[in-house]
């Protein structure tokens, strides 16, 4: 049994401070951010080679647990690889003067869309007042006076031809309320009707002839009238198309020379020119309004804030479809942008277009559309929380119509469901180059691998994050070079060596693993937080091993209320745990509770009943439903071992009930599939077990103790409860010795296993630990596969044999002196 035993100096690792060579992390050279990629050489090449490959497709997926820096770690990575790409495009969107509902797009070089935006803001301000000098000046005024006495003369004209044709006729020309006519005269006067009544009839036939013929002369010249009202108007419409083109040009041709290198800017200053062209008469009327309005406004004493007449009345005026709506403005950026979205709906993703009420309807236009994060990341990156996105309605199939596109199309939710009914708008889709980083748990990256036909044809690249790193000392020497950049960049005190030794410890506790260190950024950051705190407390210039320690211990404090409760409920008898004295079919198993991040050990009582069957070995849990999988996989190996060890030849006639005594909730794992084991041979052999010894690990079909999770937090559960009680120098631990790497226990233990009062065992195989249980040899099979008589195996043997004799027995009808 001795040299099963292990040694403090086997159950943790110590850091040597004798190799730092700095006093404190201040003299080191600090590591600022994570993108170096400290102990992660696979996420590194992963995202180097998706960041470099300029494929559709490849996008990235930075997997591994939660708590790690990914987010930190992609942020910075592609910060610095992406500061000297070229800076993407501006975005702007500008009216379809043709198609309104179809606002166009306008792709400007970085800081242009801004300009453009100003610049036609300007020309919003001076069309107006242009316009309206323009017309009513002396020349304008002058011209459209010549236009319309052009008119009158021509009236005239025709009006004096009647007269002149009338006249020579003997008529008159005459106005009457229902338009023109002719009448007779005689002596310059106009022939009274009783007076036309006593001309002979002759005379009077020709008067009425002369008067048809006159009136359908007339009415020829008349019709020609609408013919030239509508060369009038198109002379006057073409004055004030020519009078407004000389009127605004020199402003357009002004911006128009700032913008030659794009043509698209030229195309829309062109349809901007028109169409301000073809509605002079409503922007002159606009502007009148507001002045009214205005004026109004001032004398009533009432503001101009939301809600006044311009700011409502005015707010879709025809000069607001001149305006520029800029959606993405990179006159500020350096490189391709990196973008963040914490809050991936999917409005927030491709954008959206937004309403205004007006008179009791929604009404939209162009300005109001508004971008989304693949606008703002467009030439760049955009990171994006995995689980956020597939649980915002719509927005992971959004995501992926834009990838597979490579268009941005701005869809709305309420549309596409059919929620509501108002005038949208369809604006031209924005090309799309950016590589989409999702951060998220493996659990997710698996489901969508499996599930998600698209998901592998547009996330190519997986970025797996490892929990821990080696602990060697290329590896040491970073770690303290990120905790100097940690301590410099939180504000915190410098860590002296011992304070960097104690706090490499707490990370290897963390991975569980005397070789490893744990990469769980978050929790090595807020320790440091939490050391600092207590060394300034301590009066301390920096922070050292006990102040780490203090840390730790006050951690653990806040988060092991219910550890406690559960040691208090064993101490005081309320749950059933041996930690002395010898039982046959009863032994300690140990178990871990998870409670968030905080993990503890509990011991379990776990107890055996054996009695003649048909070789079933039956767990109460999992009868119970509450076995979890993994856990009955354990159980069920049991009969497997038990029938190729002791009745290869012969029917395994036994009927076994394992149980975990006061367990009222679920049973996951097969860490006490060994301690089950033990427990069942046991009670079939009739031999007691040393109840000062706990133990954990789970077993294979051929006996042999393999490895598992948690140890130090098991062996310290066993520890607290025996220590509570009295350590007696019998009391300790059976562990996988797979597992003896992973030893990082406190220092209480190790004190106390030093001085010989707490014993920690490594097991290899089931005889190994059944000797350590029972005080007995386990015993070797020999050619013909018996045992020793008074080994443990033998024993366990013989019994089953006397199970199985008196299964064939029942079987033939029989008793034990052959009488039928």
């Amino acid at each position: 049994m001795e040299h099963r035993e292990l040694s403090s100096v086997q159950l943790y690792k110590s850091c040597d401070v004798s190799g730092f060579a700095f006093e404190t992390t201040a003299e080191l050279n600090p590591i600022r951010d994570l993108s170096q990629g400290i102990g992660q050489p696979r996420a590194v090449q992963a995202l180097k080679f998706g960041v470099g490959i300029d494929q559709h497709g490849y996008n990235i997926y930075a997997l591994g647990p939660s708590g790690m820096g990914k987010h930190t770690f992609v942020r910075q990575y592609l910060s610095g690889q992406l500061q000297d790409a070229p800076t993407p495009a501006d975005l702007c969107y500008v009216n379809n003067f043709d198609i309104p509902g179809k606002p166009r797009l306008l792709n400007l070089p970085p800081g242009w869309g801004g300009r453009l935006a100003s610049d036609m803001d300007h020309l919003r301000e001076e069309v107006p007042n242009v316009l309206k000098g323009a017309f009513e000046s002396e020349e304008y005024q002058n011209r459209l006076q010549a236009l319309q006495q052009e008119f009158k003369e021509y009236q005239q004209s025709v009006f004096e031809d009647l007269s002149k044709k009338a006249k020579e006729r003997g008529l008159t020309l005459i106005r009457m309320p229902s338009g023109f006519g002719f009448a007779p005269v005689r002596d310059g006067e106009v022939v009274p009707p009783e007076e036309f009544q006593k001309l002979p009839e002759e005379e009077q036939k020709k008067i009425q002839n002369d008067i048809e013929e006159m009136q359908n002369e007339s009415q020829r010249m008349f019709q020609k009238f609408p013919a030239w009202q509508r060369d009038m108007r198109q002379k006057i419409s073409d004055l004030n198309d020519e009078v407004a083109g000389y009127a605004v040009g020199p402003l357009l041709d002004e911006i128009r020379d700032k913008y030659t290198e794009v043509s698209a800017v030229g195309e829309y200053l062109n349809a901007v020119q028109r169409d301000i062209v073809d509605n002079v008469r409503s922007i002159l009327e606009s502007d009148s309004q507001q002045e009214e309005g205005q004026a109004q406004q001032s004398g009533a004493g009432f503001g101009s804030g939301p809600g006044g007449g311009r700011g409502q009345a005015g707010s879709f005026g025809p000069m607001r479809r001149y305006k520029v709506n800029v959606l993405v403005d990179n006159s500020q950026s350096s490189g391709a942008p990196v973008i963040y979205e914490d809050n991936p709906t999917c409005a927030n993703l491709v954008g959206r277009v937004e309403h205004q009420p007006m008179m009791g309807a929604l009404i939209t236009d162009f300005n109001l559309i508004k971008p989304g994060a693949l606008h703002r990341a467009n030439g760049g990156a955009l990171i994006l929380d995995a689980h956020k996105v597939l649980t915002q309605p719509g927005a992971w199939d959004g995501l992926k119509r834009a990838l597979i596109s490579q268009k941005i199309r701005i869809e709305s939710l309420a549309e596409m469901f059919s929620l509501i009914s108002t005038i949208s708008l369809e604006p031209e889709p924005v090309p799309l180059k950016v590589k989409v980083v999702l951060v998220g748990n493996p659990l997710i990256y698996y489901i969508l691998k499996e599930f998600d036909p698209e998901f592998g044809k547009l996330f190519k690249v997986a970025a797996d994050f490892d929990f821990s790193m080696q602990w060697d000392r290329e590896h040491q020497d970073l770690f303290a070079r990120f905790m100097a950049g940690v301590a410099e960049q939180e504000g915190l005190m410098p860590l002296n060596r011992s304070g960097v030794a104690r706090l490499l410890e707490y990370s290897a506790r963390k991975a569980q693993d005397q070789t490893k260190l744990s990469t769980h950024v978050q929790g090595l950051t807020d320790m440091m937080r939490e050391a600092d705190f207590w060394a300034r407390e301590n009066s301390r210039e920096s922070i050292a091993a006990q102040d780490v320690q203090q840390a730790i211990d006050a951690s653990v404090y806040r988060s092991d209320l219910m550890r406690e409760r559960v040691q208090e409920s064993i101490s005081r008898g309320v749950m059933l745990i041996d930690t002395q004295g010898w039982q046959a079919g009863q032994i300690n198993g140990l178990s871990v509770v998870m409670l968030g991040d905080f993990m503890f050990g509990r011991p379990n009582r776990i107890t055996a009943r054996v009695r003649l069957g048909k070789g079933e070995v039956m767990d109460i849990e999992r009868e119970a439903k509450l076995s979890g999988p993994i856990h009955s996989k354990g159980v069920l190996i049991l009969s497997g071992f038990l029938g190729a060890r002791y009745a290869a030849d012969r029917p395994l006639s036994l009927s076994a009930t394992l149980v975990f005594e006061q367990s009222y909730g679920g049973i996951e794992g097969d860490s006490a599939s060994s301690a089950e084991l033990y427990c069942l041979l046991s009670a079939i052999a009739g031999i007691p077990i040393n109840q000062s010894l706990a133990v954990t690990g789970s077993v294979n079909q051929h006996g042999q103790v393999q490895a598992i999770g948690g140890v130090n937090e098991k062996i310290e559960g066993f520890f607290d409860i025996c220590r509570e009680r009295g350590l007696s120098g019998e009391q300790g631990v059976l562990i996988p010795a797979s597992n003896v790497e992973h030893l990082m226990l406190r220092r209480d233990v190790r004190d106390a296993v030093e001085v010989g009062r707490f014993h920690i065992y490594q097991v290899q195989t089931i005889d190994q630990g059944i000797e350590l249980l029972t005080g007995l040899e386990a015993g070797e099979s020999d050619d013909a596969g018996g045992y020793p008589p008074g080994s443990v195996n033998g024993r366990v043997q013989r019994r089953l044999h006397e199970l199985s004799e008196k299964r064939e027995q029942f079987g033939t009808g029989k008793d034990q002196g052959g009488q039928p």
